[in-house]
């Protein structure tokens, strides 16, 4: 043992491990995502999900609040909605006195200066549950697109900052930016949902909506857990359509996905970090199994050292508060 290199010699004293650090995690890496619903003074928490909540408007504007104090800018509102609201061609998603389209309004004004992210998808609103129109058993493409246009539009003229379409229909963002442009919110971001897996790992979140598909699975849309290269292929059409930020979900299974966007392509990359995996982790924590703030933490570092630039994850505000007392 006559090294001259000794890597331990940067690990010896607190002090050294923070100077060489090569990766952090800040408050300004966190989108924040958040449960509306109807009605008034109304906190559901979700079961699957514990610590995260549906929230009606008057609650949510609370939560807001709160978050902002804690240095957390970003946040995507996502509806859960009755299903007195839903039909087969989600024309509430487009619904200009719609809860969804008033709330994002109220939370603009009220809070003008956070990132406002929206979703863009028909499952919400669908009496299917699928990200598309169904005819046959089938899921329609570009029938869908127009669906999704009136969606951007009402969201953009309500003060959203991003739009995310999740439905990964082909074509999507090349369709939402011409309708975008056209009455001229081209100063309205679009974070595509680039490389959306057929993932196990969404449950709860399905949960939270009641949203899941009433026939079927996602498989023909959503890209298969197996499939790499495939990311490359989304990452090249959502680009050249007009995408400005490109997403991963799942995350912590995806790292690998994550990493190869990150090195192929110059626009900002998001990891989301989706439901069941933090269900997973508060699980076993609550088990006593591990130490869930070590672990959280781990989390979201693994996929800021994957290359991530944005982390959309459900910990944003119990990590916000582990990070202000550091």
């Amino acid at each position: 043992m006559f090294n001259t290199r000794r890597p331990r010699r940067n690990r010896k004293s607190a002090a050294i491990r923070a100077m060489v650090k090569e990766n952090s995690v800040s408050v300004n890496d966190f989108i924040f995502p958040l449960f509306l619903i109807e009605g008034t003074n109304e906190k559901q928490e979700i079961e699957s999900m514990p610590g995260i909540y549906r929230f009606s408007l008057d609650l949510l504007l609370e939560e807001i609040k709160e978050c902002v104090e804690l240095g957390i800018k970003g946040f995507c509102v996502f509806p859960s909605l009755g299903d007195d609201k839903k039909d087969k061609y989600a024309t509430e998603g487009y619904n200009k006195d719609g809860l969804y389209i008033q709330a994002l309004r109220k939370i603009k004004s009220q809070f003008p200066d956070i990132a406002l992210m929206t979703d863009i998808a028909m499952d919400p609103y669908s009496s299917d549950g699928h990200d598309g129109i169904v005819e046959n058993g089938e899921i329609l493409n570009d029938e869908t697109l127009e669906i999704l246009g009136k969606m951007a539009l009402v969201q953009a003229e309500a003060g959203a900052d991003i739009l995310g379409p999740s439905d990964m229909m082909d074509g999507r963002v090349g369709y939402i930016r011409k309708v975008l442009d056209e009455a001229g919110y081209t100063h309205v971001s679009i974070m595509s949902y680039t490389a959306k897996y057929a993932s196990a790992f969404y449950g709860p979140f399905r949960d939270a909506l009641d949203s899941a598909p009433k026939f079927g699975d996602k498989k023909t849309y959503q890209m298969s857990p197996a499939n790499s290269k495939e990311a490359l292929i989304e990452a090249d059409l959502d680009i050249e359509e007009g995408a400005d930020m490109i997403m991963v979900k799942p995350a912590l299974a995806y790292l690998d996905i994550i990493k190869s966007l990150k090195d192929n392509y110059d626009v900002p990359v998001t990891a989301y970090n989706v439901s069941g995996e933090y269900a997973m982790l508060k699980a076993a924590a609550e088990k006593g199994w591990l130490d869930g703030e070590k672990v959280m933490m781990e989390t979201l570092l693994s996929m800021k050292r994957a290359g991530a630039d944005i982390i959309l994850t459900y910990f944003a505000k119990e990590a916000a508060k582990l990070l202000k007392k550091q």
